[in-house]
This record gives structure tokens, sequence and C-alpha cells, in this order.
């Protein structure tokens, strides 16, 4: 009986795991064969067709995906991991290829975009892969993405993916666009510097003063309730009238927009996790600890810094993390009140009617965010203590 039992649980536990893959491949399936894989427009503004010419190839390879996760055959989550990372490699090089391909034969202006079939599948496949790298080691993942990362780039130093509408784009707004980029990661970094000064700090006061500082926590709160943009307009008013009263703040760039007004809402949205996971932190270490430290005859600030810190670094940490991704995220609405950044391509590209300049804004946001919540990833990986 108790057999029967261990092999129930490992039946379930075997099919919860193959679920994801089962819908992710599911969906790769479907946006292969219902979605286009390219969309081919006579120039960068206007619409035009739809264009799938390995539809039913791309197809046999999700299909294969998906034998392997019902089926459930030996190895199967090396092959499926397998079959994931080529179609994230393999499917940019096919577009950059049929791209190249098109363009031989069209007007100079003619523009090849990756359709929403490209997307919904590429995504499947990164999100597959995701899932079938977990239970590997933390080195074996790095290594997996980072090969995928170097493919993509080699191709596009190759010259493979010229042909896509995106890469010209970026080839035509390079120097713009690397300017935007140091302008937003400037201001990412401000602000998660400035909100960790402030923040740390009164989390440890709300932590102490627990029912003042709860009633602050649901001020912070309340300030999450107000939209990105509203803020921003909000803030050019008092900005301005501080420029105009102290004009030495104005003749060093500080007024009713620009940078100054763009950090000061950021940090107002990045305050209230940055305090939260302070005061998650301080309450992660037990009290029996902290009695222990003070009856060793340890003062305050060094229960603070040599048991409370070190012990709730973690969960700071993963707080700081949570703060970098939101700010970079929000930065691009920042582009609205003249501050710049990444959000500048975005909101031109929409008056624009340019998809190619939105999507080179967008998806250069993500890969931002990515990068630096994999940086944090590596870095709690580096400073917490082996159990």
């Amino acid at each position: 009986m108790t057999q029967g039992v261990l092999r129930a649980n490992d039946t379930r536990v075997a099919g919860t795991s193959a679920l994801p893959v089962i819908v992710l491949t599911a969906l790769g399936l479907l946006a292969t064969l219902f979605g286009a894989f390219l969309h081919i427009a006579p120039n960068r503004l206007l619409s035009g067709h739809a264009y799938s010419p390995h539809a039913w190839v791309l197809a046999a390879i999700w299909v294969v995906a998906l034998v392997c996760a019902v089926v459930r055959l030996p190895g199967q989550r090396a092959l499926v991991g397998m079959l994931a990372w080529l179609a994230i490699t393999g499917l940019p090089l096919l577009a950059g290829l049929d791209a190249h391909a098109w363009l031989m034969h069209a007007p100079a202006s003619t523009r090849v975009q990756p359709g929403a079939g490209f997307w919904i599948a590429w995504l499947a496949a990164a999100l597959l892969l995701l899932d079938r790298l977990r239970p590997a080691r933390r080195r074996v993942q790095v290594v997996a993405w980072l090969a995928a990362l170097a493919a993509i780039v080699i191709m596009g130093k190759a010259g493979l993916l010229d042909g896509l509408a995106l890469v010209r784009e970026y080839g035509a707004q390079r120097a713009p666009f690397a300017d935007a980029l140091l302008t937003h990661v400037v201001l990412a970094a401000v602000t998660l510097v400035v909100a960790l000064l402030i923040g740390a700090p009164l989390g440890g006061w709300a932590w102490r003063t627990q029912r003042v500082g709860g009633a602050f926590v649901g001020v912070l709160a309340f300030l999450q309730t107000v939209p990105s943009l509203a803020l921003f307009a909000l803030l050019i008013g008092p900005f301005a009238w501080l420029a105009r009263a102290w004009p030495a703040l104005g003749a060093i760039g500080f007024g009713g927009t620009g940078a100054a007004p763009a950090v000061c809402a950021l940090v107002l949205y990045a305050l209230l996790p940055v305090v939260r996971y302070t005061v998650a932190g301080l309450d992660a270490v037990a009290s029996d600890t902290l009695e222990a430290a003070r009856g060793l005859g340890m003062s305050r600030w060094q229960v603070l810094a040599r048991v409370q810190l070190p012990l709730g670094w973690p969960v700071l940490l993963a707080g700081l993390r949570i703060v970098a991704v939101q700010t970079i995220g929000l930065a691009a609405v920042a582009a609205l009140i003249g501050a710049g950044g990444l959000g500048r391509f975005v909101f031109l590209g929409i008056g624009q009617g340019a998809t190619d300049m939105v999507l080179l804004g967008t998806l250069a946001i993500i890969g931002l965010a990515l990068a630096v919540d994999f940086l944090f990833q590596g870095l709690l990986a580096l400073t917490e203590t082996p159990a």
C-alpha cells in the first residue's frame, strides 16, 4: 500500500512538472501555425502582409517537444531544453535569412518585421528553457543563457540579422540609442542609491516603532496607487517654483522638467519596497539571537551591524532587486517630462506610428531589466552564506 501511495505521488509530481512544457509547446505550436512569422511592409509607416515560409517545419519541432513532454521519454528534460535553446537562437537566424532573401528583390524602403507568431514562439521557447533549467545548477543556467545571448550577438555582428527592420532601425539610431541607454541607466542607478539611503533608515525606524511605522508604510502604499504619469506631471509645478525661487538650482539643471522631478518621482515609488523589505529583513532575525547578542554586551548599533544586517541581507537584497527592475520600467515614463532615457524611443515611435522604433525602446528596456535582475541574482548567490 505504501508503494502504491508513493507511485501515485510520483505520478502527480511528474504530471505537474510536465504541465508547463505541454502548455508552452502548445502555445509555440499555435503561434507557429496561426501567427505571422514575418510581416512585410512597403516602408516603416505603412502596414503590409504576413509571411510564414517555414510554418510546417517549425511546427514539427514543437510537436516533437510536445510528444517528449507527454510520453516522458528518457532524457526528455535535456532534449526539450536543447530544442528550446535551438529555438531561441534559431528563430532570429531564420528570420534574418528570410528577410535578407526577401529584400534582395524588393525596394530599399521595404521593411521586414518579426510578426506576432515569431514573438510568441520565441517567448514560449525562452520560458520553456527557463523551466527546463530550473533544477540545474546555477552555473549551468548561466552558461546556457550566456551562450544563447552570445550566439545572437555573433549573428548580429556577422550581418545575418541586418535585413530585419528592428536591426535597421538600431543602425539608423545608434548614437541616440547609446545616449538614451546611458541616461536610462544613470536615472535608475541614482534612484536606487537615493531610495536606499532614505528608505533603509526609514525601514529601521518603522521596525522599531511599529504603530507609527505602520501608518508611514500606509502613506507610502498610497503613493503607489497614484499613476506614474500623473505623479510626474504633479511634480512639474513644485520643481519649477523651486528653480525660480533659487536660481542656483536652475543653473545646475534643476527645474520643472528633466532629471530632477523624474528622480524624485522614481524615488517615491521605490521607497515602499525598500522600507518593507528592510522591515522584513530585520524581522528575519530570531528574537533569541537578538537576546544572545545583547547578552554578550553588544550595543544597538553593534547588533545591527554584526547580527541583523548579515542575517537580513538576503531579504534586503531581494527588495533592492525588485526596486531596480521596477525603476527601469518606470523610468521610461520619465521621457515625457524631458528626462530622456529609452522611453524616448517608445513615445517617439508611438507618435510617428513607427513600430520598429517602439520595439527598439521596449526590447531595450526589457533586456536592461533582465540584465539587472540577473546581476542581483548573481550578487545574492555570491554573498549568501552556505547552509
